[in-house]
């Protein structure tokens, strides 16, 4: 954002004050390079004519945030957007039923299950594993669990490439892995 004049950036409250608070960030707002927009939990805000978000908070780690996803509402078709939560079990929502309001629901598929990082104790970075997801979506209709495109995986996650087994298998289950670039017209 160097050298822009009033970028909307739209954050939630803790967000907004820790980009206030602390440099360098802090500087871009005194210097009007960005704009702060805020966002409130549950209240949807219009970005133009015909798109407009809706941000819920998800449990995730909120270390200097909180951390949301969001509705994403165009003229035609409402898409579920949630990047980064912890295990589903963890939220007081069904994302079983959020997926069948849905259209598309681009969803948090960071490790296909708990054996990609030896060494490490998984359950300190909580994610739901792809191999969860498609567990707790297993009893979806198929139309519904074509509608989900896991997006954040880790660099370690098998599902990441073609070919794999892993990614044959949630192939299998109806769902898929989002690609880089791909359009969904709102």
């Amino acid at each position: 954002v160097m050298g822009t004049r009033e970028m909307p950036v739209f954050a939630m409250p803790l967000m907004t004050q820790f980009l206030r608070t602390h440099g360098p960030w802090s500087q871009l707002v005194e210097l009007n390079n960005i704009q702060l927009r805020p966002l409130v939990a549950d209240r949807t805000v219009r970005l133009n004519e015909r798109i407009q978000i809706t941000p819920f908070l998800v449990p995730h780690r909120d270390e200097f945030s909180e951390t949301v996803g969001f509705w994403i509402i165009g003229p035609r078709h409402k898409v579920l957007f949630i990047p980064d939560i912890d295990k589903w079990e963890r939220w007081n929502q069904s994302i079983e039923k959020m997926v069948v309001q849905s259209d598309r629901a681009y969803l948090d598929g960071t490790f296909y299950d708990g054996h990609e990082l030896p060494g490490r104790d998984i359950s300190k970075i909580p994610h739901p594993f792809i191999v969860e997801s498609m567990k707790r979506f297993a009893g979806l209709a198929d139309s519904q669990r074509q509608k989900v495109h896991f997006i954040h995986l880790n660099h370690t996650n098998p599902a990441l490439r073609k070919g794999t087994p892993a990614r044959k298998q949630v192939q299998r289950a109806g769902m898929s892995i989002a690609r880089q670039g791909e359009i969904f017209g709102l």
